[in-house]
């Protein structure tokens, strides 16, 4: 760990790609108070400013581990666009679910999703995606199953993952991207389709 601390962003997440995981534990220790800072001024809320962090770091590993990340010497930027968008991304929903025209056709009076049709195949169909969740979920190994649970279905922060399963934040989050991994891969192979 201590030759990783020299390298450039660049060299660790190249490193990272080639399975090396303690290169990004690197980055992250680099780069972390900085975006925690930036994020929590922005959004003001402690817990929120925690979520926006992790889901930062999630989804640059899922874009690294996809190759989508571009080697171009600016992996801080990179990172701050990532919060940026996240923090965007936040405030949209939090608008929209406050906030619905009555006047869109496919919105009904009371705005309420439950009141509106729903045929028989929609509800099959919905099963059979919730189904196919659930089995995608038990295929995991125990300890990404176990944070992947706590995250979506006890809307834990993965500090509290970390502090509830005795691990590291950078481990908590390791797990979650080998989960989500797993599940894409496992539904691939399965030809499992999650959308309706």
């Amino acid at each position: 760990m201590e030759e990783l601390i020299t390298l450039s962003d660049e060299k660790l997440v190249v490193l990272y790609t080639k399975g090396v995981n303690q290169a990004f534990d690197v980055l992250v220790e680099r780069y972390k108070e900085r975006v925690y800072t930036y994020i929590y001024h922005t959004v003001k809320c402690e817990e929120l400013a925690d979520d926006i962090f992790q889901e930062t770091f999630v989804k640059a590993i899922i874009t690294i581990n996809q190759g989508r990340y571009t080697e171009n010497g600016k992996f801080l930027p990179w990172i701050f666009r990532i919060a940026h968008n996240l923090i965007i991304d936040y405030y949209r929903q939090e608008k929209s679910e406050n906030t619905q025209s009555c006047d869109a056709e496919e919105v009904d009076i009371l705005n309420r999703k439950d009141l509106s049709e729903c045929t028989i195949e929609d509800q099959m169909v919905t099963e059979q995606i919730h189904q196919d969740i659930k089995n995608l979920v038990n295929a995991l190994p125990d300890s990404q199953k176990e944070v992947l649970l706590m995250r979506y279905y006890k809307n834990m922060s993965f500090k509290e993952i970390a502090e509830t399963t005795n691990v590291s934040i950078n481990t908590a989050l390791g797990r979650m991207r080998y989960a989500i991994l797993n599940m894409r891969r496992i539904a691939e192979e399965n030809n499992i389709i999650l959308t309706i």
